[in-house]
């Protein structure tokens, strides 16, 4: 580890590990801790909807095999494109964020599915449902950052409550049977 001007040349690593980051900041220390515990539980359930959403792109099958793995591809990706922004605005405001993949199921509203088979019509139904499971939690972190008047937070939530609700709307229509489409 490099030597910076605060640290003592007999510090352990153990000892360096125990200092706190101190990212600047004018935010209030509760301001830190709302916005932070709220787009840290974001930054949960979007890992944990990527996950599922590769799982079940990888174990897709049946007659619509094709277009149902390359729209779960590209809406992981979309899903995955979301996570350093999230990460990075939580340490722009001074918290810190996920450290790992427990730190992660502790978080996690978005439940996993380990099942063996998932018919893909089930696939769809409960990814959709766990993309508007998404948009509420964004939205309930909207409201934090307004109480907390953090505009740039905001602003990003914005754009990915659009891009969950693109997602559910896609999801919702790609499992609607046929003869259901026009009604």
């Amino acid at each position: 580890m490099k030597k910076t001007p605060n640290m003592p040349d007999s510090m352990s690593a153990k000892a360096r590990q125990m200092l706190p980051l101190r990212t600047p900041t004018d935010r209030s220390p509760e301001a830190v801790r709302d916005i932070s515990a709220a787009m840290n539980g974001i930054l949960a359930d979007v890992f944990a909807l990527y996950l599922k959403t590769k799982n079940f792109h990888w174990h897709m099958s049946g007659p619509h095999f094709r277009d149902y793995h390359v729209l779960l591809d590209e809406q992981s990706e979309q899903i995955y494109a979301m996570t350093d922004p999230v990460a990075e605005r939580i340490r722009k405001l001074g918290g810190t964020t996920l450290r790992s993949i427990g730190h992660i199921a502790r978080l996690q509203r978005v439940k996993d599915n380990d099942a063996d088979y998932v018919d893909p019509s089930d696939m769809l139904a409960e990814l959709c449902e766990d993309n508007k499971t998404l948009v509420s939690s964004l939205r309930a972190a909207h409201g934090v950052c307004e109480e907390h008047e953090d505009i740039a937070t905001a602003s990003l939530i914005e754009v990915w409550i659009d891009e969950s609700e693109r997602r559910t709307w896609f999801l919702f229509e790609s499992g609607r049977p046929a003869d259901s489409a026009g009604h």
